[in-house]
């Protein structure tokens, strides 16, 4: 093979291959986020290995550092989150848990039976997909409602900590200052109980002179 005729293949397997690389990061970037199978391009109930080596497969594919595509960080970060859902057993059983959820209202919908014809039907396959999109967005605007009335309840614990932890203070406060002015109460009311003391001397002096006066 002549270099022209081989660079020009290299050339065309190298368009091809930058070709694959931005319909799988279109297709990463398309794909439903909250259903971390949609991502990562795998059916429900696929074995861990699975998962990985599906993950391993298009993170090289994908890798920031292996195109020029703008949109690979964005991309291979979905991937990664997705890989990360799936090997969480809590993340992944709720997911799953969706999923079926939404099979198991269509077929009520439908009012179709376990062994109902139609389960294997492609469009049966669209329609349950669409379905879980539903499914998975009722779920996270569940999730984000008890998450903002954990705060909201949070805020008010936080606000009762805060304003009992200032009574204290202030109590501190207030005994520090009556602790303070102890002396000065002392003295107040041993001058007070002069005064008084000294007042009744003196009403003694003049009642003993007005009464030697009238004898």
């Amino acid at each position: 093979m002549a270099d022209e005729d081989r660079d020009a293949l290299d050339a065309l397997e190298k368009e091809a291959s930058e070709f694959v690389k931005d319909a799988e990061i279109d297709r990463i970037r398309k794909a439903f986020q909250l259903d971390a199978y949609a991502v990562l391009d795998l059916q429900p109930g696929v074995p861990e290995s699975d998962i990985k080596l599906q993950y391993r497969k298009k993170s090289l594919l994908i890798h920031p550092d292996k195109t020029s595509n703008p949109a690979a960080p964005d991309a291979f970060d979905r991937l990664k989150k997705a890989q990360m859902t799936l090997l969480d057993e809590k993340a992944r059983t709720h997911l799953d848990e969706c999923i079926a959820d939404a099979r198991r209202l269509l077929i009520r919908e439908h009012k179709y039976t376990l062994d109902s014809p139609e389960l294997k039907t492609e469009e049966f396959k669209q329609e349950w997909r669409r379905k879980t999109v539903e499914v998975l967005i009722e779920e996270e605007a569940r999730r984000r409602r008890q998450m903002k009335a954990r705060m909201q309840e949070e805020g008010r614990e936080k606000r009762k900590e805060e304003e009992e932890m200032e009574a204290r203070k202030r109590k501190r406060e207030e005994e520090k200052a009556w602790e303070e002015t102890r002396e000065t109460r002392i003295e107040s009311w041993r001058d007070w109980q002069k005064g008084i003391k000294k007042s009744k001397e003196e009403g003694e002096k003049k009642k003993k002179k007005k009464m030697k006066v009238l004898g």
